[in-house]
């Protein structure tokens, strides 16, 4: 479904117009109808809120679950898929995990950036069940320790969390996407041989793909997010209307 500017510009106003008459009922000074006005006010906004999903005003938000070894450039990555005023200067190493945002053409991404450092990666498999895409950033540089990352994506793959997690939402496939990173330093290695090397044709049960990517000057990002977009709403029977 396909919104014009006045559809937009009608609805932007019907939210303004509401939101305000409420809030001045809200705080004009009978603080004992004041549940009833809170009350009616997050309804009147969630209509508003469906309606603009609706029109196509609004994204579909896709919970993204970013993995990889520590120093693999996953926080980097995401970082500079955020809108250039948002994007950070400084990118120190994660703790943890931190979650982020960033917009394709048709979705709103919320990534959970999880730490790669070997102390928190059962992190992990506590935040499976919530995902429906994972992205998975490997070292292509870092020959040592590939046979590492092999280790942690078998482990994801099997995970019966992850298993679950699929049959919950009615057997669809969680697409994961590859971003073979840093191919700009002088020992990575190709894209291919990063597949190779992890085994990726050994997955059958769900959609997969992989990227060179150099995620200081941003190159190969968009081709993944592109792959990624496309894959999620393939899957997810609610961007049924994303499709048209």
């Amino acid at each position: 479904m396909r919104v014009g500017k006045s559809q937009s510009r009608i609805l932007w106003k019907m939210n303004i117009q509401v939101s305000s008459f409420w809030q001045s009922m809200l705080y004009s000074g009978c603080p004992e109808d004041d549940e009833l006005v809170c009350k009616y006010l997050n309804h009147i906004m969630g209509l508003l809120d469906r309606l603009s999903g609706l029109l196509g005003l609004k994204k579909k938000e896709v919970h993204v679950l970013c993995l990889g070894l520590d120093n693999s450039g996953k926080t980097t990555i995401i970082n500079k898929l955020k809108p250039s005023n948002a994007q950070s200067q400084d990118i120190v190493p994660t703790i943890g995990f931190s979650i982020e945002k960033f917009k394709s053409s048709s979705l709103s991404f919320t990534v959970f950036d999880m730490s790669g450092q070997g102390r928190y990666r059962n992190l992990w498999e506590h935040y499976y069940k919530e995902g429906q895409a994972i992205i998975f950033v490997i070292d292509s540089s870092d020959r040592l320790r590939m046979v590492v990352a092999k280790e942690e994506l078998d482990t994801m793959l099997n995970h019966p969390e992850l298993q679950t997690s699929i049959y919950d939402i009615k057997h669809r496939r969680i697409p994961i996407l590859f971003f073979a990173n840093k191919m700009d330093l002088r020992d990575a290695v190709t894209s291919v041989k990063v597949s190779q090397l992890l085994c990726l044709e050994n997955i059958k049960d769900k959609p997969w793909h992989i990227c060179a990517s150099d995620a200081i000057k941003g190159e190969g990002l968009q081709e993944g997010v592109d792959w990624l977009q496309e894959k999620t709403i393939q899957s997810d029977p609610g961007c049924e209307d994303m499709r048209r």
